[in-house]
């Protein structure tokens, strides 16, 4: 069976997504078959929702932090991970990773970045 490159695409973005939620889904405490069944389920949903349309993602699109994220980056003092996790109902891995991502974001925001040389 010979798979077109789109065909191939389209598997490794439904791959990914199902992948990356049942990941963060175990970062909340669900068991891992209880997160794969919810990464594929959302995968799925994806492709039967926009199936057949045509859809770009821009490269430089930054989601905004949500206040969630926030709340847990201020509240952190350095070494509070168990007590966050147990507020936000997350492992500490995923607390880890929460204040990571706003960081490097927070960061990349506060950087110009090196070759724009935007005259507005």
């Amino acid at each position: 069976m010979n798979k077109s490159a789109m065909s191939i695409k389209r598997h490794e973005l439904l791959t990914h997504i199902s992948l990356s939620v049942a990941r963060e889904a175990m970062d909340y405490g669900l068991s891992d078959d209880i997160a794969a069944q919810l990464g594929d389920n959302i995968a799925n949903t994806i492709s039967e929702l926009f199936g057949g349309q045509n859809l770009t993602f821009p490269r430089d699109f930054i989601f905004k932090l949500n206040q969630r994220d926030l709340q847990i980056y201020n509240a952190f003092k350095g070494n509070n991970y168990a007590e966050l996790s147990q507020k936000y109902n997350m492992t500490e891995r995923g607390i880890r990773k929460v204040i990571d991502r706003v960081h490097k974001r927070i960061i990349k925001e506060k950087q110009p970045a090196l070759f724009d040389f935007d005259n507005t």
